[in-house]
């Protein structure tokens, strides 16, 4: 395999076990090379080289650790999730609402949850209301619509599924 080969794969392991978009300085790490150049070309190589029907990346055995750096890391704390669900839940909702149902700490999960573009806001007087975006829709596939999304944690009373940066499923309490 060649150098460049190397690297490609190397980045290829790095996006199949992160679960999330990852910056060009993960991509570098991952490569172990220093050249934003070098990366950036490999990942349109990468890119390129997908058809347009269906895609899948699978992970090739000598690449496991590479991939299990980045897979460790989880996509959001427990804590950001029961946020992120009681948004699901009570959309449209209030800042001020959501802190008094999670607590202070909210703020900071909402300022996350923005960051990983999971919730949208719009202004309303003084406050800020926050409901779904559509990339929780697509991420947790569920509809968009928030009638079917309360009605989707409604028959699911207990539990959010959500996907761990490793792929694998887990579930949390809401």
């Amino acid at each position: 395999m060649s150098q460049n080969d190397e690297i490609r794969a190397r980045i290829e392991a790095a996006l199949y076990a992160a679960g999330r978009p990852l910056e060009l300085n993960d991509l570098l790490r991952a490569a172990g090379i220093t050249s934003r150049r070098e990366a950036l070309k490999s990942v349109r190589k990468i890119s390129k080289s997908l058809n347009d029907e269906k895609f899948v990346m699978q992970l090739k055995t000598q690449y496991t650790n590479v991939a299990r750096r980045f897979a460790i890391r989880p996509l959001m704390s427990q804590a950001v999730l029961r946020t992120l669900s009681h948004i699901a839940y009570f959309q449209p909702i209030s800042g001020s609402e959501l802190a008094e149902r999670r607590g202070p700490q909210a703020y900071n999960h909402l300022k996350k949850l923005l960051e990983m573009n999971f919730i949208e806001n719009e202004k309303s007087g003084r406050n800020k209301i926050y409901r779904t975006s559509n990339i929780f829709s697509e991420y947790f596939g569920v509809s968009n619509d928030p009638v079917k999304i309360r009605q989707w944690v409604e028959q699911n009373p207990e539990r959010i599924k959500h996907h761990s940066a490793s792929g694998n499923r887990e579930e949390e309490r809401i």
